[in-house]
């Protein structure tokens, strides 16, 4: 590890045991002691690092700070871009919660995300204004049914709601029990066991008209159950007969594609032409159809003959749309 690594890690120790003997440092940080004894010189006179040797007890530990005392702050790590996008995603979903009774709790949430994103090299000014997250598609969620239904997530009740499809244009009353609170692509959904279909199904919460917790206890699923019926197959559409589409795209898109995952059991190859082949599973042809007409020209639906019919027919509609 690094130097600025064993500096969190010294910190690390000293706040887990209080009292940490040397022999503990040199074996769980792997260096010499006079490597230890010169991180633990720059801790204390350039970071302002309260340590000192407890002679009694044979170990190192944090003392008091002085209310004059310099403050004491490590130096910041930077991070990779699956951690840097996950603390911008907190920030940026904290800053855009109607915080209401939590306002008092997620102020020092973003103080905390705020001091994670800066380092010693940058500020956390500098990385919010060089680093940002675009959301697209998002959809607006009531607060208070979002509450509701976390509510009942977390204590385990049944929920009477309203919900509006967007596909038949209609609102359905529905007695369900939640399982889970999913965040994709910008927007939250709520999987739950529906009563009235007697199977899982998945809820857009800004769809949701009306959410109304019972006293009911409700019916736990098991993370295999949820699992095999909400991540078998590509997208966020939920099922559990799973089908397989080989799609081929174009050398200039493979460019592209062949880095991307969209699905966690995919499978792909570069064909001699330099096409790529790309077979995921699905369930549900609805968002996969809108994440194939994206791509324009530059895909075939290989197989199934079924969703390579459903693009045709996408296709032709689209044009007619076009011809005067």
């Amino acid at each position: 590890m690094d130097r600025t690594e064993r500096f969190y890690k010294i910190d690390q120790m000293l706040h887990d045991r209080s009292i940490v003997p040397l022999r503990d440092f040199l074996e769980e940080l792997g260096i010499s002691p006079a490597t230890f004894k010169r991180d633990l010189e720059y801790m204390r006179e350039r970071l302002h690092a309260p340590i000192e040797w407890d002679r009694d007890v044979g170990g190192y530990r944090f003392v008091q700070l002085d209310k004059n005392a310099p403050t004491y702050a490590l130096p910041g790590l930077w991070f990779n871009a699956s951690e840097v996008h996950a603390l911008l995603s907190m920030q940026h979903l904290l800053s855009n919660l109607d915080a209401g009774m939590l306002a008092s709790q997620i102020k020092p949430l973003q103080a905390r995300l705020k001091a994670l994103l800066g380092s010693a090299d940058h500020s956390a000014e500098e990385v919010e204004k060089r680093l940002r997250i675009v959301q697209a598609t998002k959809r607006t969620v009531s607060s208070k049914y979002f509450e509701t239904i976390a509510t009942a997530t977390l204590s385990r009740r049944q929920i009477k709601l309203r919900h509006y499809s967007r596909q038949s244009g209609e609102e359905s009353e529905r007695t369900v029990s939640p399982q889970l609170l999913t965040y994709y692509r910008d927007n939250w959904y709520l999987d739950a066991w529906c009563h009235l279909r007697n199977d899982i199904r998945r809820f857009a919460i800004d769809a949701i008209r009306y959410v109304e917790l019972t006293d009911d206890k409700a019916k736990d699923v098991s993370q295999a159950m949820l699992k095999e019926s909400l991540e078998s197959g590509y997208g966020i559409f939920s099922g559990s007969k799973v089908k397989w589409a080989k799609l081929r795209f174009t050398s200039e898109r493979a460019r592209w594609v062949a880095v991307e995952q969209w699905h966690p059991q995919q499978k792909g190859r570069v064909e001699p032409d330099g096409s790529y082949l790309l077979e995921i599973p699905y369930t549900d042809d609805r968002e996969l159809l809108m994440d194939i007409l994206k791509h324009g020209a530059d895909i075939e639906v290989v197989v199934p003959d079924t969703l390579r019919k459903r693009v045709q027919e996408e296709i032709g509609r689209m044009a007619n749309r076009y011809i005067p």
